[in-house]
């Protein structure tokens, strides 16, 4: 519900900043975005340099994906980001932590319209935090790991190893956007280069508490992130030829992890039942029939594994699409598209009752993980509809079915155990989402 209300607010924010203003001007922008974070960790490294051992580096790194709408001088968009710290070593044991934030973000451009622009933002979203403590059990055969799964502890708040909709909290960032377009496509869209400035903060204290223990200070700090990306001004714009929209898409993928079922069955696990469920974004723009844009889901299945424990298999997918719209009529749109990208595969088991975290970090053995990654490949056909907001601006409301076969490009195995097949699997996602 967290996030079909985040979707409404976002659809609405849209048509609001689309109907103002007498003298129109839009544009869409979609990036990606690398960059730097700090993170003041000062109560996690006391903690640890009590027991002797060393602090954990004060930064992260950050990877992202931004969609942006400007009509005049007003700014309204959403933001993904996957934030991943750097590693410590605890004895035997790795110190990890990451955090994924999805914003709405609403705007102001100092600047008039042109190839340079200024903007003040400030965003509002909801967030993930994973904070571990494991050790290497890349040489387990996944018998090995089922007979003992207890290699560390995994602490996580708003768990999206059970689905994206667990995503939740509230965080903020407030900060400024400096970019320049360069004319140099063979085509109505330019490259637009993009550097932002900011502080990302929690603003409600102890909110992001696990097992006893705060971990605000992951979720805050300065940052700078560098992108790049597609804009497509209004100058630009040909009615139908040229677009650049934003939907969110759930739907499910057909197919059953019957290699792991065997071996949970085998070492006394419940099977996990059921099929996957995805969630994500996709971003699609189209160039005078010719389609081209970005996939991330997440592809969830978890349930209880014994009195003990509760299991997930988690798989995230980052895709690159292009294509062909092949029927364009009275607004009903037929494409086929094909993709390319990469996929993570991970299994986790967690205890189901851990002491408090002071006590945790030193008797730690509770909850284990198996994890893999590697390329995808996938053809997709797509039906839509687009429902004008507006009489006056272009700007649609787009429904969406999408279907489509994976591919994996590699064995995903999770100890000596390929998941290929269930890597490789039919989908169908419904989509929402607008088009300017």
């Amino acid at each position: 519900m967290r996030l079909v209300a985040f979707v409404f607010v976002l659809i609405i924010s849209t048509h609001c900043i689309f109907a103002q203003g007498l003298n129109r001007y839009q544009r869409t922008t979609f990036n990606v975005f690398f960059g730097t974070s700090g993170a003041n960790l000062q109560g996690l490294d006391d903690f640890l340099e009590d027991r002797g051992e060393a602090t954990l580096p004060n930064s992260y790194r950050t990877y992202g994906l931004a969609y942006q709408s400007r009509f005049n001088d007003f700014i309204v968009g959403a933001e993904l980001y996957q934030n991943n710290g750097a590693n410590g070593m605890y004895g035997d044991y790795t110190l990890d932590y990451r955090t994924t934030r999805l914003f709405l973000n609403v705007g102001y451009s100092f600047t008039e319209e042109g190839r340079f622009h200024l903007i003040h933002y400030m965003s509002m979203g909801v967030g993930y935090l994973n904070f571990q403590m494991l050790k290497d059990v890349n040489d387990y055969t996944l018998d090995d790991f089922l007979e003992n799964p207890a290699n560390g502890f995994i602490l996580r708040k708003n768990d999206i190893t059970q689905g994206s909709n667990k995503l939740g909290g509230f965080l903020t960032e407030i900060g400024f956007e400096v970019g320049y377009d360069l004319n140099i496509l063979p085509s109505e869209e330019e490259v637009s280069l993009i550097a932002k400035v900011g502080y990302s903060f929690n603003p409600f204290e102890e909110s992001w508490k696990i097992n006893g223990f705060t971990f605000d200070n992951l979720q805050s700090g300065a940052f700078i992130r560098i992108g790049a990306g597609i804009t497509l001004p209004e100058e630009n714009y040909f009615y139908r030829d040229a677009s650049l929209g934003i939907h969110f898409i759930y739907g499910q993928h057909f197919s059953k992890p019957n290699a792991l079922n065997q071996h949970l069955r085998e070492n006394g696990y419940k099977e996990l039942s059921g099929v996957p469920q995805n969630l994500g974004l996709k971003i699609l723009g189209e160039n005078r029939g010719f389609l081209y844009g970005l996939d991330v889901y997440n592809v969830t299945m978890h349930g209880n594994a014994n009195e003990n424990y509760l299991q997930s298999l988690n798989s995230v997918r980052v895709y690159g699409n292009m294509g062909q719209k092949i029927i364009d009529l009275n607004d009903w749109e037929v494409g086929l598209l094909g993709g390319l990208g990469y996929a993570n595969l991970r299994y986790s088991l967690m205890h189901k009752r851990k002491v408090p975290f002071p006590e945790l970090i030193d008797i730690p053995d509770y909850d284990g993980e198996l994890r893999k990654g590697g390329m995808m490949a996938k053809p997709e056909v797509y039906l839509a509809y687009a429902l004008s907001l507006s009489k006056k601006d272009k700007v649609d409301l787009v429904l969406s079915l999408n279907g489509g076969y994976e591919l994996p490009i590699g064995q995903y195995k999770l100890g000596d155990v390929s998941m290929s097949k269930y890597m490789s699997s039919p989908y169908l996602q419904l989509g929402v989402g607008v088009r300017p």
